[in-house]
């Protein structure tokens, strides 16, 4: 495994805790606590981490905001949340490393809704002007046909806009992945370079990667999906890092987006531990003005 540089962050993993109860969950709770979850990044060589509330923990943040308070500053958060959280409660993760929502409209396998305990982007619209306050961002999961269609109207909300798993596309031919480039290239939407749920081989989805990398690679963080939950056989954390680094290709672009750009989207800081409770730093590009897609 190449070493990534210092600083590097796993922009997107789960943690699981049986001392933590779940709701409903399409997939067995897999052995995933912090410590464990320590261990990996540890052996990846990658110090800092975001974790990102998993469905069957719903909206109940206990699970999440313990992992945090044991972290000491070297993890973030992304929480669930609808328009009926209080501004208390935002305010109370936020001090304690949350800096982001997530909302979903993938489906769930198998089903004919979303998974449960996800919300989706409806919410999103209610809870923009309290999330642009707060200086936090919306972390979407959708198809790249969904988002093909949602991004016109998500876009002018004014806050950073995170899509998860690449985008989503369907197929590396995707056209409706051509939206998503538009934006990313307006620096509207930033991309997890997350590969897993794409399917494999991964090598197919290479030139996506590369089209995303070429349209803003300020706009790019790159996220494990640890602990990689319904796949079977599970990848190898290690040989996805590979071949990130391999993909990023000189050392530049590497830095910008395993460190430089997810200090500034999760406001990691010096030393990190005492950046917990400040506001995130300044993006590295302004958002656009408003006004409509590509604009």
């Amino acid at each position: 495994m190449t070493a990534p540089p210092a600083g590097a962050c796993d922009a997107h993993s789960h943690v699981f805790d049986a001392r933590f109860p779940a709701g409903p969950s399409p997939y067995a709770l897999p052995v995933a606590d912090l410590d464990t979850h320590a261990a990996v990044r540890a052996q990846l060589g990658v110090p800092r981490g975001v974790i990102v509330q998993p469905a069957p923990y719903g909206r109940d943040p206990a699970c999440l905001l313990d992992a945090l308070a044991r972290a000491r500053g070297t993890l973030r958060g992304v929480m669930i949340a609808d328009e009926t959280v209080s501004d208390a409660e935002l305010e109370r993760w936020h001090a304690a490393g949350v800096r982001g929502l997530r909302f979903v409209e993938l489906r769930a396998p198998g089903g004919s809704g979303r998974y449960p305990g996800s919300i989706g982007v409806e919410a999103l619209h209610a809870l923009a002007p309290r999330l642009r306050a707060i200086g936090w961002a919306a972390h979407v999961w959708a198809t790249a046909a969904q988002l093909a269609d949602l991004l016109p109207s998500l876009v002018p909300l004014r806050i950073p806009l995170v899509l998860d798993h690449m985008a989503m596309p369907a197929a590396p031919d995707d056209p409706a992945f051509n939206a998503v480039l538009r934006h990313v290239r307006d620096g509207a939407v930033w991309v997890k370079l997350t590969l897993p749920r794409l399917g494999t081989p991964y090598a197919q989805w290479r030139g996506l990667h590369a089209a995303l990398v070429a349209a803003n690679d300020e706009r790019l963080i790159w996220g494990s999906d640890w602990p990689h939950v319904r796949m079977e056989p599970a990848p190898d954390t290690g040989a996805l890092l590979d071949l990130a680094l391999e993909w990023l290709g000189d050392e530049a672009t590497v830095r910008r987006v395993m460190v430089e750009n997810a200090e500034g989207l999760f406001g990691f800081g010096d030393g990190d531990g005492g950046a917990i409770g400040a506001a995130r730093a300044p993006l590295t590009r302004p958002l656009p003005p408003s006004g409509g897609e590509g604009k």
